[in-house]
Parts: C-alpha cells; structure tokens; sequence
C-alpha cells in the first residue's frame, strides 16, 4: 500500500481526504462550526499537482485564498492575510492552513512523482529540488532579489541559512522539507501578529503535503492544530484529531 510507504517517511501521515474530514469534525464537534462559516486560506505550493489532488471535502470550506507560492511559503505578505482577515463570516471562522509538499513514487524514491501524461517521473517539489541543488553547488545569491524569480531566490536564501544541517541530513530533500516549513511557521506567526481579524474564531494548521504517482491520493502528517485568541493571538487549545 502507498500509505505505507508514506509512513516510512512520515509515519503519522493519513490521506488528505481523511485529513480534511477529521479537521472538520473537529471545528463541529467542538465549536459547532460548518463548512460554510469557515473561512480557509491555505499557503501551499502553486504546482499543479497539489490542486489536482485537492480533496472534495476541502471545497466545502468557503475560498480558499490563496497565501502560498512556491512549496508554500507565504510570500502573501501582510497584504494579502489582511486582505483575508477582512473575509471572514462575522459568526465564523479563519483557518490558515500552510504546508510545503514533497514527492514520493510508488518505487519510494523521495522528492519524485509520476505525473498525469507523462511516462517518466518528475521532482516535487521542484523548486525546493532547484534550492537544494543550487546550496550544493555553491551557486553565489545575487546581491538583490531578481524581480523575475524571487520566489526561487526565496527559498533558496532559505536554505543558505540552514546550508549544513540540510547536507548532512541522510535525506537532503527531506531536511529542506522541515526547514521551509520551519520559515513558513515563523512568516505564519509574523503576519497573524500583525493582522485583525472578523469573525469569532482562529484557527492555524501545518501539515507536510506528501504527493504520490498519478494513482494515488495525497497525503498528509499534521504538524499543527491550534486556537488563537482572535485579538490577543494568543494560543488559547492545541488540537488533535
């Protein structure tokens, strides 16, 4: 089975059609939310593989808006989580889901997938591939930001920083992985810090994405679940489902 071999890597990863519905029952059971009083924003890749896996169960959700770009890093800003801030439904709702995703084939190579149409497997998530690679060669960063490709400079300044821990992980891409989903929780924190919120409720989620070949789901292996005070932004639950 594919989920098995996911959990070689992830062992607490479920499909994300069972994510989603646990995370539901979850907002239901306890604060007697719907779908259609949540509001969702989700900070996850823009590769095509992550929408053609998206679940049904998470179109329930009002959005989502979109916070991510590449391997999900809120590149959004302040702008942009104000703008969804200001969405929320008055009796409802904000949940902020970001994840970066990595690949797995069925033949359990890490960080590729087999795609829909195309007869050799591909990297997922590529741009991290692309990072990495660069860290290895020692590529120099150029002195500013290119305006044509900040978000690949982004994640590849990202992972400088963490140059030596990400080499001498036995699974490089994997490490890269954790060390932009470590970035993406403090961008997180940094921008509901600086952000009002409608609505009643804030709820913030983490996950690692992992996708699989073309005949399988999605998986994911949840690595935050909380409620956030809607003013003070303070922890108020850790959640578990």
């Amino acid at each position: 089975m594919m989920l098995d071999l996911v959990r070689q890597h992830y062992p607490n990863a479920v499909d994300s059609g069972t994510f989603i519905r646990r995370t539901l029952d979850v907002l239901k059971e306890k604060y007697q939310l719907e779908p259609n009083q949540i509001l969702l924003a989700h900070s996850i890749c823009s590769d095509d593989v992550n929408a053609i896996a998206y679940p049904e169960e998470g179109r329930q959700m009002l959005g989502p808006f979109n916070l991510g770009g590449l391997d999900g890093y809120p590149f959004v800003g302040l702008t942009g989580l104000l703008a969804f801030a200001h969405h929320v439904p008055d009796d409802g709702a904000a949940l902020i889901f970001y994840a970066p995703h990595i690949g797995l084939s069925a033949q359990g190579e890490l960080g590729k997938i087999l795609r829909v149409g195309q007869q050799g497997v591909s990297a997922c998530c590529g741009a991290a591939a692309l990072a990495l690679q660069k860290i290895r060669d020692e590529v120099p960063l150029p002195a500013t930001s290119p305006s044509d490709n900040y978000q690949q400079h982004t994640l590849t300044k990202l992972l400088y920083a963490q140059r030596e821990r990400v080499l001498a992980a036995k699974q490089p891409l994997r490490e890269a992985t954790e060390v932009i989903l470590e970035a993406s929780d403090k961008q997180i924190d940094h921008l509901i810090q600086h952000t009002s919120f409608m609505g009643k409720y804030l709820f913030v989620i983490s996950a690692i994405i992992v996708n699989t070949d073309r005949e399988f789901p999605s998986f994911q292996e949840l690595r935050r679940f909380q409620r956030l005070d809607i003013n003070t932004k303070e922890v108020l639950e850790e959640l578990l489902f």
